[in-house]
């Protein structure tokens, strides 16, 4: 495709180019080099060259072959914007799927006219009538960046996921959701989770930037998803606006091979926001990995940008927020009402104050809504059950005042930074030890709340060395991956928690060497909210496998159980007493038990102490561990 592309513009100048001004031409390309142009951040920005890892020089981001025109434009800024400035002379007039080069990089064109003053005489304008459209459908006044929390039940979500809102000027904040959005993803199409986690790893899919309602997107989030969405509303002039919706149209028929790690939807969306200043450089951090509460946390870092942030809950925490402001007796008709279990007309019902009567009603209506949404229908027939609820709701003269939850103290960009290093010592086995561990990303149960999604834990490439006085340092584990949610249970919400892990690290083995196993970890359960909120207890049916050379018959599988509580004593000190059983029952056997204690003291919001105690029971003997350590957050 791109040496088609290049065929059309350059190897046939007299169908293309037939008013071409070769000497202007050529002035104009002396006086971009002359003005150094190709190594300024603002060429840098709209051709996404980032600097080689290795090898000097640059390299292009954008995998489309009709993104770059010049045959080495990928690794070459200075041919590209020679090659752009040549087909600027192009004579392709615009049509339904085609666009003049003028008009498809128009962010290009428009910075390239600021910088050379092009003569319109030598060089003519075309008019980018699709274009103008566009913009003039979007009615641009501002740009404000959204933040939708982490979504444990898909790969590709739990980290949350960031996008642009276009706001127009003849809208306000009760009109908003008719805005459209900027948003940038992976073009997958796949259901199957170990699939996806592959070709995302690896670069197996096409990402690329698409325009959607705004309300889609909450529909999505809010109500399918029931995730809480964060706007932050950016303080750009009317000009730094056009340049991003010049390069977002840009963008708009191009793609990028997808990471999920780097190269993701937060990644390239920076990319987009930092063409609107020259000094904006917010993806120069984040080339080894870019999550979306960090992209966030970069972008709120420069004074100024962010003019304010409006909260916005989903479906599923207003429920929650009404049932807990709930008596009993209400809730419990909110539920019976939801199943069709009593009348709308239920004595209990008519009994209670008008204000009461009405909340029943319309959380029920909600509740409904909610189920439905979610896939569950708990009347024979919802849309007839839900009429006769909102006739009963019509006969009530009262008006319910306005919900207004408030806004969680600590905003996503405010928490912790994701990557960890902890600096500990303890003791295990009458053995003294110290050691240090690092975590790539993200977060754990044991880590503060604030700013992350309560109750759910991910971890990528943690790894742990550890020193013993009386013998070598070693690899202590080494995990990739290790997730937990936990998503405590009611009468209304029936989420289950799960758990997962995969990676290496040391075991017992029945010669009494420790190698470093393959290790395999999961388990299904429920979690629950006790003293209003103040603790999670969670309970889990587990399984295991070891895989070592070193092992009895070179692996060991089993199951057994997990439960514990994690517990606030302070906003300061969390502890999580817990329990583990695993019966080995193949390969290596073995019945293992651990009851254990861990605690964590914050000391700022990128500063911790951990305690851990814990006594063991494996291949028949028991030991005692206990360690405290430093935990600093970056």
């Amino acid at each position: 495709m791109r040496w088609i592309w290049l065929v059309v513009l350059l190897l046939q100048p007299a169908a293309v180019y037939a008013a071409t001004d070769s000497a202007y031409l050529a002035q104009l390309q002396a006086q971009a080099r002359q003005m150094k142009l190709a190594e300024r951040p603002e060429w840098r920005k709209l051709m996404h060259y980032v600097p080689r890892l290795i090898a000097p020089g640059y390299k292009g981001l954008v995998d489309s072959p009709q993104f770059y025109l010049a045959a080495d434009g990928k690794t070459d800024p200075q041919a590209e914007l020679d090659a752009t400035l040549t087909s600027f002379y192009s004579n392709i007039e615009e049509t339904a799927t085609v666009q003049n080069p003028q008009c498809a990089f128009i962010a290009r064109y428009t910075w390239l006219d600021t910088q050379l003053k092009f003569d319109a005489a030598r060089l003519p304008p075309h008019t980018c009538k699709r274009y103008e459209n566009w913009h003039a459908s979007l009615n641009p006044s501002g740009l404000t960046l959204i933040f939708a929390s982490a979504y444990m039940n898909n790969p590709s979500s739990m980290y949350g996921h960031t996008f642009l809102r276009v706001d127009a000027k003849d809208q306000d904040e009760h009109t908003r959701l008719l805005a459209y959005s900027v948003n940038f993803a992976a073009n997958t199409g796949e259901t199957n989770g170990f699939a996806f986690a592959v070709n995302g790893l690896f670069g197996g899919y096409a990402g690329a930037f698409s325009m959607l309602p705004y309300y889609a997107k909450v529909r999505e989030y809010s109500d399918f998803e029931n995730r809480d969405i964060w706007e932050y509303h950016l303080r750009l002039t009317p000009e730094e606006i056009d340049r991003v919706l010049m390069h977002a149209w840009e963008l708009g028929p191009q793609y990028f091979d997808y990471f999920f790690f780097d190269e993701n939807c937060s990644y390239h969306l920076l990319g987009l926001l930092q063409v609107a200043r020259p000094e904006f450089e917010f993806t120069e951090n984040f080339r080894r990995g870019a999550i979306p509460s960090d992209t966030v946390r970069e972008i709120t870092s420069h004074p100024g940008l962010v003019e304010r942030t409006v909260f916005r809950p989903s479906n599923a925490t207003l429920l929650r927020n009404r049932f807990g402001l709930m008596a009993t007796q209400d809730r419990n008709l909110v539920l019976a009402l939801s199943r069709g279990q009593i009348a709308d007309a239920d004595p209990a019902l008519l009994a209670l104050p008008l204000a009461r009567e009405a909340a029943v009603l319309e959380t029920s209506l909600d509740y409904i809504n909610y189920r439905q949404v979610t896939g569950h229908h708990d009347v024979a027939d919802p849309a007839q059950w839900v009429q006769t609820l909102q006739t009963a709701r019509s006969r009530l003269d009262i008006i319910t005042p306005q919900e207004n939850l408030p806004e969680p103290e600590t905003k996503p960009d405010q928490g912790h930074s994701s990557s960890r290093i902890t600096l500990g010592a303890g003791r295990r086995a009458a053995q003294n030890f110290q050691e240090v561990q690092v975590r790539a990303t993200y977060h754990d149960l044991m880590d503060q709340d604030a700013g992350y999604v309560r109750g759910a834990g991910i971890e990528f490439f943690s790894m742990t060395l550890r020193h013993y006085d009386s013998a070598a340092s070693r690899v202590e584990s080494f995990v990739p991956v290790n997730i937990l949610s936990i998503s405590p249970r009611d009468e209304f919400f029936h989420s289950p928690s799960w758990h997962i892990s995969g990676g290496w690290q040391r075991v017992k083995a029945v010669n009494g060497s420790e190698p470093l196993a393959t290790v395999l970890d999961g388990g299904m359960g429920g979690a629950w909210s006790i003293t209003q909120n103040a603790a999670l207890a969670y309970a889990f049916c587990d399984t295991g496998m070891r895989f070592s050379g070193a092992l009895n018959k070179a692996y060991a599988l089993g199951i057994g159980a997990s439960s514990g509580s994690y517990i606030d004593l302070s906003p300061a000190w969390r502890v999580h007493p817990y329990f583990k059983t695993m019966r080995y029952f193949a390969g290596q056997q073995d019945s293992t038990l651990n009851l254990g204690l861990e605690q964590r003291i914050a000391l700022s919001r990128n500063l911790a102490l951990r305690a851990d105690v814990a006594r063991l029971r494996e291949l028949k003997k028991i030991y005692n561990t206990a360690a405290i350590s430093l935990l600093l957050y970056f």
